[in-house]
């Protein structure tokens, strides 16, 4: 009988699906759990290891779902708790893993916690959020800024007191100094490990701790901020409220947990300041988080001239740590067109993909990267996210990566859903439909399926360690190697022919690597705009 491989997730691609933006199976323009279901067939054709999908539990929906008031069931909007156990059944019966996003970092306000936490200062639950005096001008306890704008502090007229929101005001943190809220949060954990889940995304992880003696957040020096910075809380180094050293302990007791179910996993969402080198504590071998979510290739003004040295600089610190790798996801525009290669999207997504998915760690492929999608284009009026409302017309907000997924190109609505849906279809989507790249060999959609195919068997690619070569952008290359044999890997973001002289002293091959043919002429790989190659040492 072979051993169940519990490091599976080491080198794994996971497929984020944001269930509003789907599928909708029930006519309501909101995309649903039945939804992802009837798709798990187009995830799987992939060739991915899993998926990983965004909150789906009851919640006013103020920030569409990491708002929660019962973390132990599904919205109606979304389906019930028999409609994700079908899902998480088709799922495993294709060989599909099932992460889901673990938002607790703070819940609702109209979660019965809070309601009863505000209630008075000496109920059972009155510490379990974080609750701080008035100043005595009646201002805030401290300087902290919310991360969607205005003061992290919101008044409460019941109890006299401010209550702390890294978030919304209607997303009140917990209190994880409070032993009972840890206890609390890993019975949910449990609850959901006992379903048959395969692990958890954990959202805000970074935010789960603040200091306890409330001290002000310095100011960061004016060389660090940019005209990026349109909110006021990048301007302050996140000391006070972010990455505390108390989240270590809580990260073990979880770890524990979840190696009473083999197998399992974890992608913490780890906010990495310059100051923060946080990621090798936080992802200690077999002690604490499995995997870091990383946001270097999502972070706005990173692209492929500049990319490399972030990386380089994780590679430095994260010790034996793993990271996830994300181009794109539900919070960021979308890669195509953060990158500037909006126009080249059928030439350079499979390079784009092909490079992530060639880092060391484990890779996430957001919905509709697989297609070519570029970032939607919506108007004020179209827009639901409160933070786009917030910043507009500076940060447009996060709507844009956030449209339907289409499906077929004639059908109304791009196939998503028989009516209007809570954000418009981009007009821009529909050439780039399922339906239209499905059966087109040379498809941006069948050029990933085939790629991804071919790197599932390659353990190099999956496990091996990585050196970054000295090249000049739009081309980078690093070299993979496992047990002895080594794959170097090459990528032009560029639209011009570029060439990169081979390493001395060892004997490259060209690799065919799907739709990637290695060009190999007088000691030099060469490769077409946007193309990428692979050779054998």
């Amino acid at each position: 009988m072979n051993k169940p491989d519990n490091d599976w997730w080491r080198g794994a691609v996971f497929y984020q699906i944001y269930p509003r933006s789907f599928q909708d199976s029930d006519g309501n323009g909101v995309g649903d759990l039945a939804g992802i279901t009837r798709r798990l067939d187009h995830v799987a054709s992939l060739a991915v290891d899993g998926i990983w999908v965004s909150p789906f539990f009851t919640s006013p929906m103020k920030d569409y779902g990491y708002d929660i008031s019962d973390f132990r069931d599904v919205d109606p909007l979304f389906g019930t708790l028999d409609d994700f156990r079908v899902l998480l059944a088709r799922a495993h019966a294709l060989g599909l893993k099932v992460l889901i996003d673990l938002v607790v970092s703070h819940s609702s306000d109209r979660h019965p916690w809070f309601a009863e936490s505000r209630s008075s200062r000496d109920n059972r639950r009155a510490d379990w959020y974080v609750w701080a005096d008035p100043k005595p001008d009646g201002t805030p306890p401290n300087n902290w800024l919310s991360v969607f704008g205005g003061p992290a502090w919101e008044w409460d007229s019941r109890r006299r007191q401010y209550y702390m929101h890294n978030f919304l005001p209607s997303q009140p943190d917990l209190n994880y100094h409070n032993p009972e809220v840890q206890d609390a949060v890993l019975d949910i954990v449990r609850f959901w490990l006992d379903l048959g889940v395969d692990g958890f995304r954990l959202d805000a992880l970074s935010h789960y701790f603040h200091d306890a003696a409330l001290i002000d957040n310095p100011a960061r020096n004016a060389s660090e901020l940019t005209a990026a910075n349109v909110n006021p809380s990048d301007w302050q180094r996140p000391v006070g409220t972010r990455s505390r050293p108390e989240l270590i302990g809580f990260l073990e007791r979880l770890r524990q947990l979840l190696d009473l179910y083999p197998g399992t996993t974890s992608i913490g969402e780890v906010c990495l300041d310059t100051e923060e080198r946080s990621l090798p504590h936080l992802t200690k071998r077999d002690r604490r988080l499995h995997m870091a979510y990383l946001s270097n290739l999502s972070t706005p003004g990173i692209g492929p001239g500049n990319v490399v040295a972030p990386l380089v600089d994780t590679e430095s610190y994260i010790a034996d740590g793993w990271a996830a790798w994300a181009l794109s996801n539900h919070d960021v525009n979308r890669v195509v067109s953060r990158w500037g290669l909006a126009d080249h999207a059928a030439a350079v997504t499979p390079t784009l993909i092909a490079f992530m998915t060639c880092l060391r760690g484990s890779s996430i492929v957001y919905q509709g990267d697989e297609l070519g999608l570029p970032e939607a284009e919506l108007s004020f009026e179209q827009l639901q996210d409160p933070v786009g409302i917030t910043f507009w017309p500076e940060f447009k907000g996060r709507d844009g990566c956030r449209t339907p997924m289409p499906w077929s190109a004639e059908a109304a609505n791009a196939g998503f859903s028989p009516v209007a849906p809570w954000l418009p279809v981009a007009a821009s989507h529909l050439a780039l439909a399922v339906d239209r790249q499905d059966g087109e060999p040379s498809s941006v959609l069948n050029r990933v399926r085939r790629f991804l195919a071919w790197r599932q068997r390659q353990p190099a690619l999956r496990l091996g360690t990585i050196e970054f070569l000295d090249t000049t952008p739009p081309l980078i290359a690093c070299l993979r190697r496992w047990h002895g044999r080594t794959i170097l890997a090459a990528f032009n973001f560029g639209d011009r022919p570029v060439s990169l002289p081979l390493p001395a002293g060892q004997l490259f091959i060209g690799l065919p690597a799907a739709d990637f043919i290695a060009d190999i002429q007088d000691g030099e790989l060469r490769l077409a705009p946007f193309a990428a190659a692979f050779c054998l040492g």
